[in-house]
């Protein structure tokens, strides 16, 4: 027996929903490194047919998210207000951002700012470690939830069914809901959390939570870097820095746009 035919309106929806995956796709590929793309990188790495490359390219170049150049297709001049209205909803108050400025600058470690988006966790805010060797995380980077450091801060209050969720998304399976539940009970009972090479090898970090006007979690202020130079006498240093500023940003207020 024959299956019944899609309904032409959910077609569309399905097909709408696809040429707007595909569309970010191609914008996805610019980066610092690449400011611009040809169509044969667009159909290399997107796997789609050329003329539908083409055509994709053409309808973002009319919107002014794409400008082209003898040299490819550019970041175009709409994305300017995309950025401007993403900077306005994400820029941390100047006190802020003075004190990831002055812990950086103490322990000489790459300091983020993280928040909790669905089953990923959002840079917001990066103060990049002086040492040559350095973990560097860019701002806007989603990263997972199923381990690291500012993870197990950022789950502490998470309901079961989002650590199911971020089981699944991981490389585990649903057995590793039971390490979340302990990884984050443990941070409830410490204050902070330590990870050494559970996402990247060789990287560590400490994080703590940076709480709202509720007293609930809404960040996580953390230091990362090279394994070799978080010995426990440094994570201990690290831990009492990290608390200290995030009790100052939690005392003056902390607000953040996925909130």
């Amino acid at each position: 027996m024959s299956e019944d035919p899609v309904p032409s309106n959910q077609a569309e929806d399905t097909g709408g929903v696809r040429s707007v995956q595909r569309a970010f796709d191609i914008l996805s590929l610019l980066t610092e490194d690449r400011r611009t793309l040809t169509i044969r990188e667009v159909v290399d790495e997107t796997g789609l047919a050329k003329t539908t490359a083409l055509r994709m390219l053409q309808t973002l170049e009319h919107m002014g998210l794409l400008w082209a150049t003898p040299k490819g297709y550019a970041a175009g001049p709409a994305l300017w207000r995309w950025a401007h209205l993403a900077r306005n909803a994400w820029e941390l108050p100047p006190e802020t951002v003075q004190l990831m400025r002055e812990l950086g600058a103490r322990q000489r470690e790459t300091v983020n700012l993280y928040v909790l988006r669905d089953v990923h966790r959002v840079c917001i805010a990066q103060q990049e470690s002086p040492q040559p060797l350095r973990h560097v995380v860019r701002v806007g980077d989603e990263l997972p939830l199923w381990a690291g450091a500012s993870s197990k801060v950022l789950l502490k209050d998470a309901p079961e069914r989002l650590l199911e969720r971020v089981a699944r998304a991981s490389p585990y399976g649903q057995e590793h809901v039971a390490t979340l539940r302990e990884w984050a009970a443990r941070a409830e009972r410490d204050g902070y959390a330590v990870s050494h090479g559970e996402r990247e090898p060789g990287l560590s970090a400490v994080a703590v939570p940076v709480t709202g006007g509720s007293k609930a979690t809404v960040a996580a202020l953390t230091l990362s870097g090279p394994s070799v130079r978080f010995t426990a006498e440094r994570v201990e240093e690290f831990t009492a820095d990290l608390v200290e500023v995030a009790r100052r940003m939690s005392e003056r207020g902390f607000e953040h746009p996925l909130g």
